[in-house]
């Protein structure tokens, strides 16, 4: 779990949520989510080829008894994105779309080789069923958050928070292997991110007003824009996953 440019996420007046939809802003999105897309398949493409070549799958997994877990590459490899994203914090203030653009794809391959693990531990069957639920918990999320005419700041804000304490219990759990309270992060991961989903779309929305035309700022937002938008993505599907999924 991990999040990124929340910084961007200033006050929205609720007199600005109604503004009317244009060439624009429809032009905006669309970028932001193309991205999220190629970032999709990208993940996907990458899961699968460190889940079945041997050679990269050995480096950075183990099976014993069952049981699928990470090896200390693997491990390294799957905190990466959370170590990148907290260097991209403070060293990239004054991003250029260029930066922006490497920061975003950089996390996105490194998820989607960590998510090798998911391919060896879920049947492709469950894999396949909870992606299209979550595409279409996206999409109906991301619609309300587009349309409604309701401040979600005050609502976002409170997600943020309990996104961050359930990092931290999601890595004291690690240690505790606790059944009980992977059932309640799991539950909470899907009301969290659900919820963040709909709030970075309005974000979004009312952050391309903001930027008035500036269509250098407007490139960064993209891929700021859909790096949370992905990172949503990914976490709804891996707790949507820890409850449908069929183990091998």
């Amino acid at each position: 779990m991990s999040d990124y440019n929340r910084d961007f996420a200033r006050s929205i007046p609720a007199d600005r949520a109604d503004m009317s939809v244009d060439v624009g802003l429809r032009s905006f999105m669309l970028g932001v989510y193309n991205k999220v897309a190629l970032g999709l398949v990208l993940s996907a493409a990458l899961a699968f080829l460190t889940s079945s070549f041997q050679p990269i799958s050995s480096l950075m997994f183990t099976v014993a008894n069952g049981r699928v877990g990470y090896t200390i590459l693997g491990m390294v490899i799957a905190f990466a994105p959370l170590a990148v994203m907290m260097f991209g914090m403070f060293a990239m203030r004054n991003a250029t779309e260029r930066t922006a653009g490497i920061l975003y794809w950089s996390i996105v391959g490194l998820i989607g080789a960590s998510l090798g693990v998911v391919v060896l531990r879920y049947t492709g069957t469950s894999i396949a069923s909870t992606f299209l639920l979550t595409a279409t918990a996206f999409g109906a999320l991301s619609l309300f958050g587009y349309t409604t005419k309701k401040d979600m700041t005050a609502f976002g804000s409170f997600l943020i928070m309990g996104m961050w304490g359930l990092l931290g219990a999601s890595l004291i759990n690690i240690f505790l292997g606790s059944s009980m309270m992977s059932l309640i992060i799991n539950a909470l991961g899907v009301f969290i991110f659900a919820g963040l989903i709909a709030f970075d779309t309005q974000r979004l929305k009312m952050q391309y007003y903001e930027l008035g035309g500036n269509q250098a700022a407007m490139g960064v937002a993209t891929n700021f824009g859909a790096l949370s938008l992905y990172l949503n993505f990914i976490n709804l599907f891996q707790f949507l996953l820890a409850f449908l999924g069929d183990r091998r």
